[in-house]
């Protein structure tokens, strides 16, 4: 049972450092809460026009992912991956020194992927980019992506990380429900058009 809670506590704290503010703040652009869509993810700090920091949050948000599910198998095995892994996307998106006000989780939930089962987490990607040049889209392809992710986990890593996936998969949709609204509507933003206050990020 110890085991089993420090990978979850241990993936959620890593998973909860909102690296979107923290390096918003450190450039002096404020608080990245208060532009676009008010989410800290990658997206929204690209809003700043500071690319080189939007690169660099979603390295870092994908990261903590990658460590999280890392240290947990070094340290606690590989049984408790998908523990650290859904914990880890469970903090970005949620995280207690926010007021559980988070991102979308999609970077973090694929360098978790990457980390956990790379196969699934390149299938992912893959997916991701064909939905992208297809539809340009970004949110769509991210749903698309999580739709698939529990099938290619299933086939490509084994029944835990196809469970871990799924949830990941229902944590995402419920993050972008605003996003799937849009959609429905028609109104969600291209890639490289009219770029509007609510998005992806």
């Amino acid at each position: 049972m110890i085991p089993l809670i420090l990978a979850a506590l241990g993936g959620y704290l890593l998973g909860s450092v909102p690296f979107g503010l923290v390096l918003t703040r450190l450039a002096g652009l404020g608080d990245i809460r208060q532009i676009g869509s008010g989410n800290i993810g990658a997206t929204n700090v690209l809003r700043t026009g500071r690319k080189g920091l939007a690169l660099a949050t979603l390295l870092l948000d994908g990261g903590k992912g990658a460590i999280a599910v890392g240290l947990v198998w070094v340290l606690l095995g590989r049984d408790l991956v998908p523990v650290a892994g859904f914990a880890a996307v469970l903090g970005h998106n949620f995280p207690v020194w926010l007021g559980f006000k988070g991102g979308k989780g999609v970077a973090t939930t694929i360098g978790t992927m990457l980390a956990a089962a790379w196969p699934v987490g390149l299938a992912c990607i893959a997916t991701w980019l064909v939905s992208a040049a297809l539809f340009r889209i970004s949110s769509l392809s991210a749903l698309i992506a999580l739709a698939a992710s529990p099938g290619f986990a299933l086939y490509l890593a084994g029944p835990e990380y196809a469970l871990m996936a799924a949830g990941l998969a229902v944590m995402g949709f419920y993050r972008h429900k605003a996003n799937i609204i849009r959609l429905i509507r028609g109104e969600e933003p291209r890639i490289g058009g009219k770029k509007k206050d609510a998005g992806e990020g």
